[in-house]
């Protein structure tokens, strides 16, 4: 059994880790995919859009608390994503004071380029790697999503990793 002076000090070398992390950020800023850049998408906007792309329709009340924002900050929101035409409304039958935001047909071809885009860099990184490297980082992420998957667990978020 390890002492536990080692085990704090495996802790501190992980969070040291950080600066790495904010390291790699900036490494990897100027390669961010163009689209991102250039899209004309504000942040809460561009954040709709990620939560109805990820999480599939949603109730205006639900989006306003991915946001945390007020409903009528959420209405505003989503209402200029509907004039842009990435966002549909839809009543719910039986209960029409209850409204279920979607992403139209071309609300979801842009998250598709979005999310290409993003993969076509990554590869571009992995492309540079041994195959040495490589095993190394997937190693290191399956390590990284397991320990996620405990902390969301512990959380009680509703949607697995």
């Amino acid at each position: 059994m390890k002492s536990e002076g080692s085990k704090s000090e495996l802790v501190h070398t992980v969070q040291s880790l950080q600066e790495r992390l904010e390291e790699l950020e900036f490494a990897i800023t100027p390669i961010i995919p163009h689209d991102w850049l250039t899209t004309d998408l504000t942040m809460p906007q561009l954040k709709v859009m990620v939560i109805l792309w990820r999480e599939g329709p949603a109730r205006m009340s639900e989006l306003a608390s991915g946001l945390a924002v007020t409903l009528a900050t959420a209405t505003g929101v989503v209402d200029r994503l509907v004039e842009k035409g990435y966002v549909v409304r839809e009543g719910l039958p039986g209960d029409r004071r209850v409204v279920i935001c979607r992403l139209s047909q071309e609300g979801q071809e842009f998250m598709k380029a979005l999310w290409l885009s993003g993969r076509v860099q990554i590869g571009r990184i992995l492309e540079v790697m041994t195959p040495e490297q490589l095993r190394i980082v997937a190693q290191g992420l399956e390590v990284f999503i397991e320990a996620a998957k405990k902390v969301q667990s512990a959380s009680g978020s509703k949607k697995a990793a």
